[in-house]
Protein backbone atom coordinates (compact mmCIF):
# COMPACT_ATOMS: atom_id res chain seq x y z
CA UNK A 1 0.00 0.00 0.00
CA UNK A 2 2.76 2.27 1.17
CA UNK A 3 4.89 2.01 -2.92
CA UNK A 4 1.20 2.23 -4.26
CA UNK A 5 0.85 5.75 -2.38
CA UNK A 6 4.66 6.98 -3.36
CA UNK A 7 3.70 5.96 -6.99
CA UNK A 8 0.23 7.84 -6.99
CA UNK A 9 1.89 10.49 -5.51
CA UNK A 10 5.08 10.66 -7.86
CA UNK A 11 2.62 10.19 -10.88
CA UNK A 12 0.37 13.19 -9.70
CA UNK A 13 3.54 15.08 -9.23
CA UNK A 14 4.85 14.28 -12.66
CA UNK A 15 1.41 14.95 -14.67
CA UNK A 16 1.20 18.68 -12.32
CA UNK A 17 4.96 18.95 -13.40
CA UNK A 18 3.88 18.53 -17.47
CA UNK A 19 0.92 20.64 -16.93
CA UNK A 20 2.58 23.33 -15.69
CA UNK A 21 5.28 23.15 -18.46
CA UNK A 22 2.63 23.46 -20.69
CA UNK A 23 0.45 26.83 -19.11
CA UNK A 24 3.93 28.14 -18.61
CA UNK A 25 4.84 28.60 -22.45
CA UNK A 26 6.73 31.21 -23.11
CA UNK A 27 4.13 31.71 -26.06
CA UNK A 28 2.43 35.52 -26.02
CA UNK A 29 0.57 34.97 -29.11
CA UNK A 30 -3.16 34.63 -28.76
CA UNK A 31 -6.49 36.39 -29.80
CA UNK A 32 -5.28 38.97 -31.35
CA UNK A 33 -2.89 37.09 -33.40
CA UNK A 34 -6.58 34.90 -34.29
CA UNK A 35 -8.15 37.80 -35.45
CA UNK A 36 -5.49 38.24 -38.45
CA UNK A 37 -4.81 35.16 -39.03
CA UNK A 38 -8.63 34.46 -40.39
CA UNK A 39 -7.90 37.28 -42.35
CA UNK A 40 -5.92 34.65 -44.83
CA UNK A 41 -8.40 32.53 -46.45
CA UNK A 42 -8.36 30.31 -49.66
CA UNK A 43 -10.08 32.40 -51.70
CA UNK A 44 -7.88 35.28 -51.87
CA UNK A 45 -5.13 32.89 -51.84
CA UNK A 46 -6.78 31.00 -55.11
CA UNK A 47 -7.45 34.91 -56.82
CA UNK A 48 -4.09 36.18 -56.33
CA UNK A 49 -2.29 32.43 -57.46
CA UNK A 50 -4.21 32.30 -60.67
CA UNK A 51 -2.69 35.22 -61.53
CA UNK A 52 0.90 34.79 -60.40
CA UNK A 53 0.65 31.32 -62.17
CA UNK A 54 -1.17 32.41 -65.21
CA UNK A 55 0.01 32.44 -68.91
CA UNK A 56 0.72 36.85 -68.38
CA UNK A 57 3.56 36.23 -66.74
CA UNK A 58 5.15 33.33 -68.57
CA UNK A 59 6.78 31.31 -66.43
CA UNK A 60 8.58 34.06 -64.88
CA UNK A 61 12.04 33.03 -66.10
CA UNK A 62 14.76 35.49 -64.34
CA UNK A 63 15.43 38.03 -65.88
CA UNK A 64 12.35 37.73 -68.94
CA UNK A 65 9.55 39.68 -69.58
CA UNK A 66 7.28 37.56 -67.52
CA UNK A 67 9.05 37.50 -64.67
CA UNK A 68 9.43 41.81 -64.88
CA UNK A 69 5.79 41.29 -64.99
CA UNK A 70 5.56 39.72 -61.89
CA UNK A 71 7.37 41.72 -60.30
CA UNK A 72 5.28 44.78 -60.97
CA UNK A 73 2.55 42.89 -60.01
CA UNK A 74 3.95 42.09 -56.34
CA UNK A 75 4.70 46.02 -56.86
CA UNK A 76 1.51 46.77 -56.95
CA UNK A 77 -0.39 44.86 -54.28
CA UNK A 78 1.77 46.60 -51.89
CA UNK A 79 1.31 49.38 -52.81
CA UNK A 80 -2.28 49.20 -52.93
CA UNK A 81 -2.32 48.03 -49.75
CA UNK A 82 -0.15 50.48 -48.25
CA UNK A 83 2.51 48.50 -47.41
CA UNK A 84 5.68 50.50 -47.49
CA UNK A 85 8.93 49.79 -49.73
CA UNK A 86 12.04 49.42 -46.86
CA UNK A 87 13.59 52.25 -49.75
CA UNK A 88 10.70 54.54 -49.43
CA UNK A 89 8.37 55.79 -51.98
CA UNK A 90 7.46 53.67 -54.92
CA UNK A 91 10.63 51.80 -55.21
CA UNK A 92 10.46 47.70 -54.29
CA UNK A 93 12.89 46.59 -56.29
CA UNK A 94 16.47 45.50 -55.10
CA UNK A 95 18.18 45.53 -58.49
CA UNK A 96 20.50 42.18 -59.26
CA UNK A 97 22.85 43.54 -62.38
CA UNK A 98 23.74 40.27 -64.38
CA UNK A 99 27.46 40.14 -63.16
CA UNK A 100 25.99 38.73 -59.66
CA UNK A 101 23.70 36.34 -61.54
CA UNK A 102 25.24 33.95 -64.47
CA UNK A 103 26.50 34.94 -68.00
CA UNK A 104 23.36 35.09 -70.32
CA UNK A 105 20.97 36.01 -67.78
CA UNK A 106 18.92 39.83 -68.25
CA UNK A 107 19.16 41.52 -64.72
CA UNK A 108 16.60 41.00 -62.64
CA UNK A 109 15.25 42.25 -59.01
CA UNK A 110 13.68 40.95 -55.74
CA UNK A 111 10.62 42.20 -54.55
CA UNK A 112 10.81 44.43 -51.24
CA UNK A 113 8.27 45.11 -48.71
CA UNK A 114 8.42 46.56 -45.01
CA UNK A 115 6.41 47.03 -41.76
CA UNK A 116 8.63 49.04 -39.48
CA UNK A 117 8.43 47.50 -35.54
CA UNK A 118 7.34 49.87 -33.09
CA UNK A 119 9.34 48.93 -30.13
CA UNK A 120 12.39 46.92 -31.21
CA UNK A 121 12.82 48.18 -35.02
CA UNK A 122 16.62 47.46 -35.80
CA UNK A 123 15.63 43.94 -35.14
CA UNK A 124 13.95 42.42 -38.71
CA UNK A 125 12.02 39.32 -39.34
CA UNK A 126 12.41 38.19 -42.93
CA UNK A 127 9.54 36.18 -44.78
CA UNK A 128 11.04 35.21 -48.09
CA UNK A 129 9.67 33.07 -50.85
CA UNK A 130 10.96 32.82 -54.86
CA UNK A 131 8.96 34.57 -57.28
CA UNK A 132 10.65 32.88 -60.24
CA UNK A 133 10.29 29.64 -62.42
CA UNK A 134 11.47 27.73 -65.25
CA UNK A 135 9.67 30.16 -68.10
CA UNK A 136 9.08 29.03 -70.99
CA UNK A 137 10.25 25.57 -72.84
CA UNK A 138 9.39 24.31 -76.13
CA UNK A 139 6.52 26.43 -76.49
CA UNK A 140 5.07 25.17 -73.27
CA UNK A 141 4.40 27.56 -70.04
CA UNK A 142 5.89 25.91 -66.78
CA UNK A 143 3.41 27.46 -64.90
CA UNK A 144 5.36 26.75 -61.08
CA UNK A 145 1.79 27.32 -59.15
CA UNK A 146 3.38 25.51 -56.05
CA UNK A 147 6.68 26.09 -57.23
CA UNK A 148 6.78 28.76 -55.77
CA UNK A 149 4.07 30.73 -56.76
CA UNK A 150 1.93 28.82 -53.48
CA UNK A 151 5.49 30.44 -51.24
CA UNK A 152 4.46 33.91 -52.93
CA UNK A 153 0.88 34.71 -52.36
CA UNK A 154 1.42 33.36 -49.11
CA UNK A 155 3.54 36.11 -48.56
CA UNK A 156 1.10 38.67 -49.87
CA UNK A 157 -1.14 37.25 -47.61
CA UNK A 158 0.66 37.49 -44.24
CA UNK A 159 1.84 41.24 -45.15
CA UNK A 160 -1.94 42.19 -45.86
CA UNK A 161 -2.99 40.47 -42.36
CA UNK A 162 0.54 42.46 -40.68
CA UNK A 163 -0.30 45.84 -42.04
CA UNK A 164 -4.43 45.27 -41.01
CA UNK A 165 -2.95 44.55 -37.43
CA UNK A 166 -0.61 47.54 -37.86
CA UNK A 167 -3.94 49.82 -39.39
CA UNK A 168 -6.04 49.01 -36.23
CA UNK A 169 -3.03 49.47 -33.39
CA UNK A 170 -1.61 46.26 -33.40
CA UNK A 171 2.01 46.97 -35.22
CA UNK A 172 4.44 44.61 -34.49
CA UNK A 173 7.73 45.07 -31.87
CA UNK A 174 10.11 43.98 -34.53
CA UNK A 175 10.36 44.95 -38.05
CA UNK A 176 8.80 42.70 -40.62
CA UNK A 177 10.37 42.49 -44.48
CA UNK A 178 8.91 40.75 -46.96
CA UNK A 179 11.23 39.70 -49.72
CA UNK A 180 10.41 38.14 -52.44
CA UNK A 181 13.49 36.64 -53.92
CA UNK A 182 14.07 36.13 -58.11
CA UNK A 183 17.38 33.41 -59.76
CA UNK A 184 16.06 30.54 -57.32
CA UNK A 185 15.60 28.40 -59.96
CA UNK A 186 19.22 29.20 -61.48
CA UNK A 187 21.08 28.54 -58.24
CA UNK A 188 19.98 30.33 -55.10
CA UNK A 189 20.99 34.09 -56.52
CA UNK A 190 18.44 36.36 -56.06
CA UNK A 191 18.68 35.21 -51.67
CA UNK A 192 22.67 34.83 -52.30
CA UNK A 193 22.37 38.83 -53.88
CA UNK A 194 20.65 40.08 -50.85
CA UNK A 195 22.59 37.94 -48.39
CA UNK A 196 26.19 39.95 -49.66
CA UNK A 197 24.21 43.51 -50.11
CA UNK A 198 21.20 43.17 -46.99
CA UNK A 199 19.38 46.33 -46.96
CA UNK A 200 19.56 45.60 -43.08
CA UNK A 201 22.48 44.65 -41.42
CA UNK A 202 22.52 40.55 -41.58
CA UNK A 203 23.32 40.97 -37.56
CA UNK A 204 20.57 42.92 -37.30
CA UNK A 205 18.73 39.95 -38.77
CA UNK A 206 16.70 37.77 -36.18
CA UNK A 207 15.31 34.98 -38.56
CA UNK A 208 14.43 33.69 -42.31
CA UNK A 209 11.09 32.08 -42.53
CA UNK A 210 11.49 30.47 -45.87
CA UNK A 211 8.45 29.63 -48.50
CA UNK A 212 9.01 27.22 -51.16
CA UNK A 213 5.87 25.04 -52.64
CA UNK A 214 3.29 24.78 -49.89
CA UNK A 215 0.02 24.25 -51.74
CA UNK A 216 0.23 20.13 -52.62
CA UNK A 217 0.01 16.92 -50.92
CA UNK A 218 2.86 14.37 -52.05
CA UNK A 219 2.41 10.68 -52.03
CA UNK A 220 3.10 9.78 -48.59
CA UNK A 221 1.00 12.09 -47.21
CA UNK A 222 -2.26 11.36 -49.88
CA UNK A 223 -4.32 9.76 -46.86
CA UNK A 224 -2.97 11.91 -44.24
CA UNK A 225 -3.02 15.82 -46.09
CA UNK A 226 -2.85 17.82 -42.96
CA UNK A 227 1.16 18.46 -42.64
CA UNK A 228 4.00 20.18 -43.95
CA UNK A 229 7.38 19.56 -43.94
CA UNK A 230 9.73 21.77 -41.85
CA UNK A 231 13.41 22.28 -42.54
CA UNK A 232 16.20 23.34 -40.84
CA UNK A 233 13.97 24.49 -37.51
CA UNK A 234 16.49 23.09 -35.09
CA UNK A 235 19.87 23.80 -37.02
CA UNK A 236 20.79 26.87 -35.69
CA UNK A 237 18.12 27.54 -32.46
CA UNK A 238 16.87 25.75 -30.09
CA UNK A 239 13.89 28.19 -29.04
CA UNK A 240 13.31 29.08 -32.31
CA UNK A 241 12.28 24.94 -32.94
CA UNK A 242 10.51 24.74 -29.42
CA UNK A 243 8.62 28.43 -30.69
CA UNK A 244 7.26 26.75 -33.94
CA UNK A 245 6.24 23.73 -32.31
CA UNK A 246 4.31 25.54 -29.57
CA UNK A 247 2.85 27.93 -32.16
CA UNK A 248 1.51 24.65 -34.10
CA UNK A 249 0.17 22.89 -30.76
CA UNK A 250 -1.57 25.65 -30.09
CA UNK A 251 -2.95 27.08 -33.28
CA UNK A 252 -3.00 25.23 -36.33
CA UNK A 253 -2.01 21.12 -35.51
CA UNK A 254 -0.42 20.31 -38.60
CA UNK A 255 1.39 17.19 -38.54
CA UNK A 256 4.80 18.74 -38.49
CA UNK A 257 7.19 16.23 -40.48
CA UNK A 258 10.65 16.37 -40.13
CA UNK A 259 11.90 13.98 -42.68
CA UNK A 260 13.74 16.15 -44.83
CA UNK A 261 15.77 17.90 -42.25
CA UNK A 262 17.37 14.55 -41.14
CA UNK A 263 21.93 15.87 -41.45
CA UNK A 264 21.56 12.65 -43.77
CA UNK A 265 18.62 13.29 -46.17
CA UNK A 266 19.73 12.29 -49.14
CA UNK A 267 17.71 15.37 -51.22
CA UNK A 268 20.06 17.78 -49.33
CA UNK A 269 16.86 20.06 -49.37
CA UNK A 270 18.33 22.17 -46.41
CA UNK A 271 20.92 23.57 -49.14
CA UNK A 272 18.52 23.94 -51.72
CA UNK A 273 16.24 26.61 -51.29
CA UNK A 274 16.79 30.69 -50.29
CA UNK A 275 16.75 30.02 -46.45
CA UNK A 276 20.41 28.30 -46.71
CA UNK A 277 21.62 31.88 -47.94
CA UNK A 278 20.87 32.86 -44.49
CA UNK A 279 21.55 29.50 -42.73
CA UNK A 280 25.18 30.14 -44.17
CA UNK A 281 25.33 33.63 -42.33
CA UNK A 282 24.43 31.94 -39.13
CA UNK A 283 20.78 33.38 -39.01
CA UNK A 284 18.32 30.70 -37.37
CA UNK A 285 15.51 29.65 -40.57
CA UNK A 286 12.62 26.93 -41.37
CA UNK A 287 11.85 26.14 -44.25
CA UNK A 288 8.73 25.37 -44.98
CA UNK A 289 7.91 22.69 -47.82
CA UNK A 290 5.27 20.16 -48.75
CA UNK A 291 8.03 17.55 -50.73
CA UNK A 292 7.90 16.86 -54.59
CA UNK A 293 4.78 15.72 -56.63
CA UNK A 294 4.52 14.26 -60.17
CA UNK A 295 3.84 18.05 -60.85
CA UNK A 296 7.44 19.27 -59.94
CA UNK A 297 9.52 21.34 -62.04
CA UNK A 298 6.53 20.33 -65.13
CA UNK A 299 4.50 22.46 -66.96
CA UNK A 300 1.76 20.59 -65.35
CA UNK A 301 2.26 22.85 -61.93
CA UNK A 302 -0.90 24.32 -62.34
CA UNK A 303 -3.13 26.38 -59.99
CA UNK A 304 -6.02 24.32 -60.67
CA UNK A 305 -4.05 21.55 -58.68
CA UNK A 306 -3.47 23.62 -55.88
CA UNK A 307 -5.23 22.33 -52.43
CA UNK A 308 -6.43 25.88 -51.29
CA UNK A 309 -7.43 25.11 -47.89
CA UNK A 310 -4.75 23.39 -46.89
CA UNK A 311 -2.32 26.24 -48.82
CA UNK A 312 -4.30 28.75 -46.14
CA UNK A 313 -3.64 26.60 -43.03
CA UNK A 314 -0.09 26.26 -43.69
CA UNK A 315 -0.02 30.16 -44.50
CA UNK A 316 -1.72 30.61 -41.22
CA UNK A 317 1.37 28.63 -39.31
CA UNK A 318 3.88 30.94 -40.77
CA UNK A 319 1.69 34.03 -39.99
CA UNK A 320 1.58 32.54 -36.41
CA UNK A 321 4.80 31.86 -35.81
CA UNK A 322 6.23 35.18 -37.20
CA UNK A 323 3.62 37.05 -35.06
CA UNK A 324 5.51 35.27 -32.21
CA UNK A 325 8.80 36.05 -33.74
CA UNK A 326 7.97 39.84 -34.02
CA UNK A 327 6.25 40.42 -30.63
CA UNK A 328 8.17 38.12 -27.96
CA UNK A 329 9.86 39.87 -25.01
CA UNK A 330 13.28 38.61 -26.25
CA UNK A 331 15.24 37.70 -29.51
CA UNK A 332 15.54 34.16 -30.14
CA UNK A 333 19.22 32.74 -29.97
CA UNK A 334 21.45 30.91 -31.98
CA UNK A 335 22.69 28.40 -29.84
CA UNK A 336 24.16 25.81 -32.26
CA UNK A 337 26.83 25.88 -35.39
Amino acid sequence: MKNLLLFILSTVFLSCGSNYSISSSSIITGKIATKYANTITSNDLKKLLYTVASDEFKGRETGELGQKKAAEFLKNFYIAHAIKSPYGGNDYFQAIPTEHLKLGINPSENVVAFIKGNEKPHEIIILSAHYDHLGVKNGKTYYGADDDGSGTVAILEIAEAFQKAAEEGNKPKRSILFLHVTGEEKGLLGSKYYTNFPIFPLKNTVVDLNIDMIGRVDTIHTFSPNYIYLIGSNKLSTALHQLSEEINNKFTKLNLDYTYNSDDDPNRFYYRSDHYSFAKNNIPIIFYFNGTHKDYHKASDTPDKINYELLAKRTQLIFYTAWELANRNTRIKVDKQ
